[in-house]
């Protein structure tokens, strides 16, 4: 298995550099993927309320035999979700689907700022670590206003904000406010416009140099700038080739001309955090 590298957060939180995507893994074949990705040596699995598969990710949590205390089992709280008393019913609901304990990291989906609700989430998921329901809590989507202003009223700040992160939008700003505040940061859709990206000429380059797939190359920038990619794969083929970018290091040139592939319109979507809704 690759030894992976990992990043700590400002409490002394730590997480892999690579983790396990399990968007549109559902079913028995998603719990399947679940157990043969955590054989392959995933210790991170990242799930959502609004994937509608945190059973089947509880599944194979379960059939993959591994000590509990070795998994970094995640999930997030849906925009719907976010008024206080209902975001203290979808938290334990998801401990429930998932099987736990406890969630290992608890984030807010999306901060959906016109409902402006995303402070009542956030003293949810605070007052959930208390008594124990989960053991670390953070955002997603967040940008530097939200996150200042959660810890302004709360008190505390959170360990990871999972973000779009690709060569395409290499966020570097968000990346940098991050790294100077300890939040760790978590890379959704790590791969972008796969199809298009891979076919990058800096990309397969690079990747030639290092005999490596295009692929592969991309996960080990988003390693070299320490944000922790979450790259989904079904097949175990697959799993172990992301794992595998775990181990390649690329040079601050190479992480450059990455980087340079970013476009001004290189989101995936109309996802812009400060006025996106996710219900």
């Amino acid at each position: 298995m690759t030894a992976l590298p990992r990043f700590t957060a400002h409490n002394g939180f730590s997480l892999p550099a690579l983790g396990f995507g399990t968007y549109a893994l559902n079913g028995d074949a998603g719990a399947d993927a679940v157990a043969t990705a955590i054989g392959a040596g995933y210790r991170l699995i990242d799930s959502a309320f609004n994937y509608e598969n945190e059973g089947s990710v509880g599944r194979g949590v379960a059939a993959a035999g591994v000590d509990r205390s070795e998994l970094i089992v995640t999930t997030k709280l849906p925009g719907r979700h976010h008024a206080r008393l209902k975001a203290r019913a979808s938290i334990e609901e998801s401990r429930s689907r998932l099987g736990l304990d406890a969630t290992d990291l608890h984030l807010i989906h999306w901060p959906n700022p016109s409902q402006d609700e995303y402070v009542q989430a956030w003293e949810a998921l605070v007052e959930a670590q208390q008594r124990g329901v989960v053991r670390q809590i953070g955002v997603s989507n967040f940008l530097p206003e939200h996150l200042e202003r959660i810890e302004r009223e709360t008190g505390v700040r959170p360990v990871v904000n999972q973000i779009e992160v690709h060569p395409y939008f290499p966020q570097d700003e968000q990346l940098a406010y991050h790294r100077e505040h300890g939040i760790l940061t978590e890379a959704w859709s790590p791969l972008g416009r796969a199809k298009e990206l891979i076919e990058e000429r800096v990309i397969t380059e690079i990747a030639a140099a290092h005999g490596i797939s295009p692929a592969q190359t991309v996960l080990a920038w988003h390693v070299a700038r320490e944000t922790v990619a979450i790259p989904k794969a079904a097949s175990l083929e697959h799993q172990q080739s992301n794992l595998a970018a775990g181990a390649v290091d690329l040079d601050a040139a190479e992480v450059e001309a990455i980087t340079a592939l970013g476009r001004a319109d290189g989101r995936l979507f109309d996802g812009d955090p400060a006025t996106h809704e996710e219900s």
